[in-house]
C-alpha cells in the first residue's frame, strides 16, 4: 500500500507557541520553480497586536538576563540549527532555488553569524560604554541598555541567513521582537521558529508572523508599544519604507532605515547592527563614601 505525505501545517510563531492566524486565512507558498510547497498561515493585525502583547511581556524578564547568558542562549540555537542543518539546506534550496552546496553555504553562514553575535553580547558594553571625564568628585558612567520592543521586517529574497542578521543583534543586546519574514519565501523561517521553540529562548522573545509585510507592517509601525522598526526588509520600496517612517514617528520610534537596494548579507555585520537598538544611559554617582 502507497504511503501517504504527512502534510505539515505551517503556523505562526507567538509567545511560544504555534498558533494558526487569527484570522484562519492561509496562502499558498511555492517553491524557486513555481510548484507548490505547502500553506502558510496568513497573519492579520490582530495576529500582530498578539504578537507585541507576547514580547512587550517578555521583555523585563529578557532585559534583565545577564549579557553572558544570552550570548548562551544565541549559542545554543546555532548547536540546533547544526544538528537540524539537512532541513535547513533542503528549506533554503527549496525557496531560494540554490543548489545543494550553496544552500549549505548559505546554512553555515546563517550558523556563524550567530556564533558571531553571541560573541558580543558581554562585550559591547566595553566597547559603547564609557566612564566619562567630568570637572568634579563624581562618576560619570555611560551604557547601553536595550530600546524594547522591536518590529521587523525581515528581507525578501534571503530567506534564511538575511533573517538572521536582522534577528540576532536586535535580541542579543536585550530586546524582544516581532519579526515578519519573507512573503514568498517563509519556509526557512518557520523551521527557525521551531529550533527557537527548543533552544531555551523564553516565550515571546522572538514571535514570528509569515504573511504580507506590507500589510502587516503599517499596523507595526503605528502600534504604541512597539519602540523600534528596522526597515531593512523593505530595501528598494521607497513609497513602503517613507509610510512606515512616518507612521513611526507618532511615537518617535528608533528607526533603522532601508537602504536603497538590499544588503549582500554575505558581507562581514558591524555593530551598527546591535547598537541601532539600544539606548545610552548615563548615571552621576558622588565619590568617596
Amino acid at each position: 500500500m502507497a504511503r501517504i505525505d504527512v502534510r505539515k501545517t505551517y503556523k505562526l510563531y507567538i509567545g511560544g507557541a504555534f498558533p494558526r492566524s487569527e484570522s484562519g486565512y492561509s496562502y499558498v507558498v511555492n517553491d524557486a520553480k513555481g510548484k507548490f510547497v505547502a500553506n502558510a498561515a496568513l497573519a492579520s493585525r490582530k495576529d500582530a497586536r498578539d504578537a507585541v502583547v507576547a514580547a512587550r511581556k517578555a521583555f523585563g524578564s529578557w532585559s534583565g538576563r545577564t549579557a553572558y547568558n544570552r550570548a548562551q542562549i544565541l549559542y545554543r540555537i546555532a548547536e540546533v540549527m547544526e544538528d537540524r542543518r539537512p532541513q535547513f539546506v533542503a528549506a533554503v534550496q527549496q525557496s531560494e532555488g540554490l543548489s545543494s552546496s550553496r544552500a549549505g553555504e548559505v546554512v553555515d553562514a546563517s550558523i556563524d553569524r550567530l556564533v558571531w553575535y553571541a560573541g558580543w553580547a558581554d562585550k559591547l558594553t566595553q566597547v559603547v560604554g564609557n566612564a566619562n571625564p567630568v570637572a568634579g568628585p563624581f562618576f560619570n558612567l555611560t551604557t547601553p541598555e536595550p530600546t524594547g520592543v522591536v518590529a521587523v521586517l525581515a528581507p525578501q529574497d534571503s530567506s534564511l541567513l538575511g533573517l538572521v542578521s536582522v534577528v540576532a543583534p536586535v535580541v542579543v543586546t536585550g530586546n524582544t521582537v516581532v519579526v515578519v519574514s519573507s512573503y514568498e519565501r517563509p519556509l526557512p523561517a518557520v523551521t527557525l521558529a521551531e529550533v527557537l521553540a527548543t533552544s531555551d529562548v523564553p516565550g515571546g522573545v522572538v514571535n514570528v508572523l509569515t504573511g504580507d509585510g506590507a500589510t502587516i507592517a503599517p499596523w507595526l509601525a503605528a502600534h504604541m508599544d512597539v519602540n523600534a522598526i528596522d526597515l531593512v526588509g523593505v530595501a528598494g520600496a521607497t513609497d513602503l519604507a517613507t509610510d512606515l517612517e512616518v507612521a513611526a514617528a507618532d511615537n518617535l520610534k528608533r528607526v533603522r532605515r532601508a537602504p536603497a537596494a538590499e544588503p549582500d548579507w554575505a558581507d562581514e555585520p558591524g555593530i551598527d547592527t546591535m547598537t541601532a537598538f539600544v539606548e545610552l544611559k548615563t548615571v552621576w554617582h558622588p565619590m568617596g563614601s
